[in-house]
C-alpha cells in the first residue's frame, strides 16, 4: 500500500504514528517505544482458546531480532525492557525498530514522504543523519519498504500545527504562542510568532516525564524496603488511571507525585529563563504524554498566561507531522 505522507514521533516513551486513510480520516497509532530482543522460543501462541498471541512483530535490522508492538512486555527481568534513554537516541538500532514496526503495523509499503521530529536541542547535530539513513528501499524482515524523501522537524511545531489546524479562521498569524512538549526523556519548548520560530527563545533539555518515573519508583523503594525497576509500568498507571500494586500492596501514586515536583520546578525555570516575560503572548500550548504532570508546575510559572492542553497530548506531534507533511507536498504541487 502506498501513501503520500506518513508521520511518526518516535518518543522515549511510545511510538506515535499517523497517516492519511483512503475516506480521508486520519489513522493512527501507537505502542510503547520497548525493543527487546526476540526470545529464542515462544509459548505465547500455544494457549488454545485461553491464552491470545500478543500484538508484536520482529523488526530484524543488522541480523539482529528485535520484539516491538502494543503487547510488548512493560516489565522484563532485573529492568531489561529495550528502553533506551540517551542523547544520541536517534542513532541506535532501537530507534530504527521502532521506526520500522510503525510502518509494518501500519500496512505501508510505500512511502513518498515520511516525516519525523527530532528535540529542539537535536536538530542540527541529527537532521541530515536522520534523512540519510531512512530514505531509499529498506528490508527490516516483512517484505521491502519504499520511502523516497524524510522530512525531519522540531518535534513541538508538530503541536503548534495541529493547534492551528483545530483553530481555523481564529488562528492569527501575528499572535505569539509558546509550545511546550513535555517527553518521555526530554522536555522541548518552541516560542513561535505564527508559524515563525523565534530560535533565541527556544530550545530543549533532557528532563521528561521519566525522571518523575524514576523518582517515584526511588520513593516506593525507600518506603516499601525492596528495589523497584519496572518504572513503565508507573507511566502506564499515571496515564491510564489504573491501580498500582507493589506485591499485591495498592499504593497511591499521586502521593508520590507531590514529592517529585521539585524535577519538574527545575525544568520549568530553565523555560522561564530562555523565554522571557510573556505579556504580549496569546498562549502556552501544552502537549506530549507527559503534559498532565507538568501542567499545575507552568500554569505556577506563569499565572496570567492563557494555557491550553491539546486534546490527547501523546499524539498531538505525530497528527501535527502529518499535516506538515501535507502542507509541504501541497506547496510543491502548486509550484510546480
Amino acid at each position: 500500500m502506498k501513501t503520500s505522507v506518513f508521520a511518526v514521533d518516535v518518543g522515549y516513551g511510545n511510538t506515535k504514528y499517523a497517516h492519511r486513510a483512503a475516506s480521508g480520516s486520519i489513522v493512527t497509532g501507537m505502542f510503547p517505544s520497548l525493543a527487546p530482543l526476540t526470545a529464542d522460543r515462544s509459548v505465547s501462541g500455544y494457549g488454545g482458546d485461553v491464552l491470545t498471541s500478543r500484538k508484536v512483530a520482529t523488526i530484524t535490522i543488522e541480523l539482529i531480532e528485535y520484539e516491538v508492538g502494543p503487547d510488548v512486555q512493560l516489565s522484563a527481568a532485573y529492568g531489561k525492557t529495550g528502553r533506551t534513554l540517551a542523547d544520541d537516541y536517534v542513532t541506535t538500532d532501537n530507534y530504527a525498530a521502532l521506526l520500522y514496526g510503525a510502518i509494518h503495523f501500519s500496512g505501508i509499503t510505500h512511502i513518498e514522504r515520511l516525516v519525523l521530529g527530532l528535540p529542539v536541542h537535536n536538530m542540527k547535530k541529527y537532521s541530515a543523519m536522520l534523512k540519510d539513513r531512512f530514505t531509499g528501499e529498506h528490508d527490516f524482515g516483512h517484505g521491502r519498504v519504499t520511502i523516497d524523501k524524510v522530512v525531519v522537524i522540531p518535534q513541538p511545531l508538530g503541536s503548534l500545527i495541529l493547534a492551528s489546524s483545530t483553530r481555523g479562521s481564529d488562528f492569527n498569524r501575528d499572535d505569539s504562542h509558546l509550545i511546550v512538549d513535555v517527553g518521555y526523556f526530554t522536555t522541548d519548548w518552541v516560542f513561535a510568532r505564527g508559524f515563525t520560530m523565534d530560535d533565541t527563545r527556544s530550545g530543549g533539555m533532557p528532563g521528561g516525564a521519566s525522571q518523575i518515573y524514576q523518582r517515584i519508583a526511588s520513593r516506593i523503594e525507600r518506603d516499601e524496603g525492596d528495589e523497584f525497576e519496572d518504572i513503565e509500568l508507573i507511566d502506564k498507571a499515571l496515564r491510564e488511571g489504573t491501580p498500582f500494586r507493589f506485591y499485591g500492596k495498592q499504593i497511591d501514586l499521586k502521593l508520590y507525585l507531590k514529592q517529585a515536583e521539585p524535577l519538574v520546578t527545575g525544568v520549568v525555570k530553565e523555560i522561564q529563563n530562555k523565554v522571557g516575560r510573556l505579556g504580549t503572548t496569546r498562549s502556552i500550548i501544552l502537549s506530549g504524554g507527559g503534559a498532565a504532570l507538568y501542567a499545575s508546575v507552568i500554569r505556577s510559572a506563569f499565572p496570567r498566561v492563557l494555557i491550553e492542553v491539546i486534546d490527547s497530548p501523546c499524539m498531538a506531534n505525530a497528527r501535527g507531522f502529518l499535516l506538515v507533511g501535507e502542507s509541504g507536498m501541497a506547496r510543491e504541487r502548486r509550484a510546480a
